[in-house]
């Protein structure tokens, strides 16, 4: 049964507590990391890798060419109505859920949501695809017609922002308005909106809304949604704000200057950008300015560290982080159990085992 939006923000905060106490002694390696890219890399090993360090330094997602067979733990989705027609889906999210707290998941959902393309009555409305673990039909399911929480008829910008899961919802964000969030494990999802904070709504604007992505970002820190922004002009003021527990606003929690605390070596010429919120320390923000990420602590002012985000031959081209528009870099929190825990499957696969070697 899927909870409210309030009871669910409040269980969220709660079993954050206790996880990350969970985190602080369970192990010696980084509990999180901040992943920068999929590798290629030609080898013999039959299985995917992730290169740990340590944030601010990037962590890698390795893998070989070809992952021939299931023991790579590599599991495909079917196509959404078609190889062809599955492009023009919006961003896609996946969320999980535990019968037990603090366990691995024995289910997960993978959902995009579309505003369709017609009106009715005055009132837009939204499509939700969805693919569930565990139908054992294995195949997508379309939700139509379902009603609009937007306060007004304007189209969502799911522009180069990924989809945030947190409180058993997935919440599709536009850097210019707000975000919409659901719950896609029931049989009638209930769409929220919440608005930005106020004074950060913009015109809509689709070019805009790009550019405006490096410069802000909607994460999970703390068993909390934040909100992190940094101006585009001197002295490159970082603000950082936290969703209340109705859902519904947000409250100022960190500001500051960056101007006074910029490293030597990096460039004057580049504006900071969001890189990551640190999902266990919400006063931590990790910015790329160029080629590096540095990290601070907004609550002590200071600047805890930085780092080369690519090397010396990957910082031309299109792939380069100066070049790159947002959410390049990705958050991932590493739980005791990820090296030993299961994929739920559909259909006619059995559990397999997901094996991270870090």
């Amino acid at each position: 049964m899927s909870l409210p939006l309030r009871h669910a923000l409040a269980a969220a905060a709660s079993a954050s507590v206790r996880f990350r106490r969970g985190l602080s002694t369970a192990t010696s390696r980084p509990p999180w990391a901040m992943v920068y890219r999929t590798k290629l890399v030609v080898s013999s090993a039959r299985r995917v890798s992730l290169k740990l360090a340590e944030p601010p330094c990037p962590s890698h997602l390795v893998k070989p060419p070809l992952l021939p067979g299931q023991e790579n733990m590599l599991l495909r989705l079917p196509d959404i109505d078609g190889t062809k027609k599955s492009i023009s889906c919006s961003k896609m999210g996946i969320v999980t859920k535990s019968e037990l707290p603090h366990q691995p998941p024995d289910r997960y959902a993978v959902a995009a949501l579309n505003q369709e393309q017609y009106w009715e009555r005055g009132q837009q409305r939204f499509l939700m695809r969805r693919f569930l673990s565990q139908w054992q039909k294995g195949e997508w399911d379309n939700l139509v017609s379902l009603p609009s929480p937007l306060p007004v008829a304007r189209r969502l910008q799911c522009i180069d922002h990924d989809v945030v899961a947190f409180a058993g919802r997935l919440w599709w964000v536009d850097v210019g308005w707000g975000a919409v969030s659901a719950d896609p494990f029931s049989d009638q999802p209930d769409l929220h909106f919440v608005e930005l904070p106020k004074g950060r709504v913009t015109e809509y604007d689709v070019d805009g809304t790009r550019e405006l992505g490096r410069y802000r970002r909607m994460e999970v820190s703390e068993g909390r949604m934040r909100y992190v922004e940094v101006s585009q002009e001197k002295p490159f003021v970082l603000s950082s704000f936290v969703l209340d527990n109705d859902g519904s606003s947000w409250m100022l929690e960190h500001q500051m200057a960056l101007s006074p605390l910029l490293v030597d070596g990096v460039h004057p010429n580049h504006t900071p950008r969001i890189g990551v919120v640190d999902p266990l320390n919400s006063s931590i923000i990790h910015l790329t300015i160029g080629n590096i990420a540095l990290v601070v602590n907004m609550a002590k002012e200071e600047v805890l560290g930085c780092s080369e985000l690519a090397e010396a031959g990957e910082c031309f081209g299109p792939a380069a982080p100066t070049e790159r528009l947002s959410s390049f870099l990705k958050p991932c929190v590493l739980p005791p159990w990820l090296g030993s825990s299961q994929i739920p499957s559909a259909g006619d696969l059995s559990h397999v085992i997901l094996q991270m070697y870090v």
